[in-house]
C-alpha cells in the first residue's frame, strides 16, 4: 500500500530561505506549502492541516511566536519547528511553551532540520 507523503508547510519572510528549504523538503520526499507571512499560513492552515510546520520566527506582522500562540487553540495541533537567525535569550523557552517541539538556529544543517522533521512526524 503506498503512503502519501506528509505535508510541511514553511512560513518564512526571505524568499531565498523559502526556496531552497523547498527544494531540499521536496527532494527528501516531502509534499511542500509555502508561505511568506503568518496571516496567509494561517488562513491556509484552516482549510488544510500540515503534518508539520516549520516557521522562521522573526518575520514582520505576525512573528513566528504569535503565528505558535494562534495555533494554541486549533484542535488537533500542528507539530512546529521554529527556525531563526536571531536567537535571543529566553526565545527558546517562549517558543516550547507556546508548542513548538524543536528550535533550530540559521543557518540551518539539512540534516538537523530533516532528523527534526522526522522527529515531529514519528510522534504523530
Amino acid at each position: 500500500m503506498a503512503t502519501h507523503p506528509r505535508l510541511v508547510f514553511l512560513v518564512d519572510d526571505d524568499e531565498s530561505v523559502r526556496k531552497a528549504l523547498r527544494r531540499l523538503l521536496v527532494a527528501s520526499g516531502f509534499q511542500v506549502r509555502v508561505f511568506a507571512d503568518g496571516v496567509d499560513f494561517l488562513d491556509a492552515v484552516a482549510a488544510q492541516r500540515p503534518d508539520c510546520l516549520v516557521i522562521d520566527l522573526h518575520m514582520p506582522g505576525l512573528t513566528g511566536l504569535d503565528v505558535l500562540r494562534q495555533l494554541m487553540h486549533v484542535k488537533p495541533r500542528v507539530p512546529a519547528i521554529v527556525i531563526t537567525a536571531h536567537d535571543e535569550p529566553d526565545t527558546h523557552d517562549q517558543c516550547t511553551l507556546a508548542g513548538a517541539q524543536a528550535y533550530l538556529c540559521k543557518p540551518l544543517d539539512a540534516k538537523v532540520l530533516l532528523d527534526a522533521i522526522q522527529e515531529v512526524l514519528h510522534e504523530l
